[in-house]
Order: C-alpha cells, then structure tokens, then sequence
C-alpha cells in the first residue's frame, strides 16, 4: 500500500519545502502553513512520488521530499500518481479526501534541478489535488484510491 513519506510546507513561495512530518490539511483550502495554500483554488496540494525522486536521484542530483515545492511525497510503486485522471479521489489516512485537479505544470522559470540536469520530474510527474475532506495528514499515513462505487471508501461516497 502507497505510504505519505513526506509532509511538506514553505513559508514563502519560490522556495524549497521542508518536511515537518505532519500538518493539517483544511477543506478547500490546503496544507494550513504552506505559502501556496489558498480558499477554492485548484491547486491547493501538491503531490509527487518518491519514485519521482529517485529518478532525480539517479541522475546525479542530490534531492529529497520537498526538494520539488510538493506538499505529499508518497512512496509506494503501486500508486502511479501521474497516471491518475483528473477527477479521481484518494483516501489519506483515515478521514482526508483529496480530489486531482491537474496532472504536471508548466515551468516557466526553470528550477536550479533543471538547470543543474537539464530536466526535473515534477512538470511531468507532479500532481496537484482539492483538499475534500481535511484532518490531520503525518508521514505514514496511508494513501489509496477511493472508489465510490462501493461500501469500501473512506469518506468520499456522498451521505444518504
């Protein structure tokens, strides 16, 4: 099962992030703390594999969780974040319910990865999410797909 490795926040924006292991996530809004949170946008969490990072990794480049601005790193091969449709949900933990809103970005200052490489992952395999359902988010937590076709989902099937 697909595992939070990383929470992530930085105070102002065009900066790194740094993991502080555990934040609140508030409904349509973001990570509580975090200089890109923001009421009703889109983008409001950030998520990117370490899978991702590894492959930076690999490359030569020093990077960890948060080194990419994202919010989530999530470690675990079965959950191919980038490969998610728009519109799916996920079940963080127990309560949180988070709904993708943009697959990747456009990078129109290139990052010092970048620069550094000539690429970087999180245009291409960064993810961004609608915070749903909010609650208290720390490294550990589980990740999964909801499907709201069944009993089986968290929170995110609509109340009778």
């Amino acid at each position: 099962m697909a595992r939070i490795a990383a929470v992530c926040i930085s105070e102002q924006k065009g900066t790194k992030k740094h993991d502080v292991r555990e934040g609140v996530l508030k409904e349509d809004y973001g990570l509580v703390g975090d200089s890109h949170a923001k009421d009703g946008n889109h983008r409001q969490l950030s998520l990117l594999s370490m899978t991702s990072v590894e492959k930076m990794r690999k490359m030569g480049v020093d990077v960890g969780p948060g080194d990419f601005a994202e919010n989530l790193t999530v470690e675990g091969e079965e959950l191919v974040l980038y490969e998610l449709p728009i519109g799916q949900r996920l079940c963080v933990g127990k309560d949180i319910v988070l709904e993708v809103t943009q697959i990747g970005k456009t990078c129109h200052d290139r990052c010092e990865i970048f620069k550094q490489v000539g690429t970087c992952v999180m245009p291409v395999e960064g993810i961004f999410t609608r915070v749903i359902k909010g609650g208290t988010v720390k490294a550990g937590d589980s990740v999964s797909l909801c499907d709201t076709s069944t009993a089986s989902c968290c929170n995110c099937r609509p109340k009778p």
